[in-house]
């Protein structure tokens, strides 16, 4: 069943500003990457063999399905992570399935090539991870585990970057992480129990 114009045109409309603004992001990469003489912004090691720019999805995906399954646990048995879930529900309203699949793509690839691509080789290992996480502060002291678990995220996608040489592990994690979360976010209403608590709860 189609959605009707209207609706249809406001998806076209978020789905294009995501775009823009994850271009945008990709842009200044670039730039930043002109600006160092090396505009190679996928790998770190120009020797890298086939096999091993195969190997670095792979190791994405299986990164990515760990942190999902981490953050399900999370959400099931952690408080905090409940009332992420329940914020973040609020905050995104209805997204489609296309919304989805453009945010997760785009957010991958433009905050990758930015932040693993050309920010870590010219600022270094814990600054790309420390503006990353800044990038991702919420409205609210409760947003911090979220700002927390990105610094973390930024540490630990230089690891893949090092095992591997380019930056195709991160960027198919970071997709994996967005896509599904997202889904699930704005997929599944929590029990009416922890509803219940968590309305009760500061």
């Amino acid at each position: 069943m189609d959605l009707p114009t209207q609706d249809r045109q406001t998806a076209m409309s978020r789905s294009g500003h995501i775009l823009a603004l994850y271009g945008g992001l990709s842009l200044v990469a670039l730039l930043i990457a002109a600006g160092r003489g090396d505009v190679d912004l996928y790998r770190f090691h120009k020797d890298s063999s086939a096999q091993e720019l195969l190997m670095s999805p792979l190791l994405g995906l299986v990164i990515g399905l760990a942190v999902v399954a981490l953050s399900r646990l999370a959400t099931r048995h952690l408080e905090w992570a409940r009332r992420l879930h329940l914020d973040f529900r609020a905050i995104l309203g209805e997204l489609s399935g296309r919304e989805i699949l453009v945010l997760a793509l785009a957010s991958s690839v433009g905050e990758e090539l930015l932040f693993r691509g050309a920010l870590m080789p010219w600022l270094g290992i814990w600054p790309q991870a420390l503006i990353f996480a800044v990038l991702h502060f919420g409205p609210g002291r409760r947003f911090l585990p979220w700002t927390a678990r990105a610094f973390v995220v930024g540490l630990s996608f230089w690891y893949l970057v090092h095992w591997n040489g380019d930056i195709g592990a991160p960027i198919v994690a970071h997709f994996l992480i967005n896509f599904l979360n997202l889904r699930f976010i704005v997929g599944t209403s929590l029990p009416t129990e922890i509803l219940q608590q968590e309305a009760t709860l500061p």
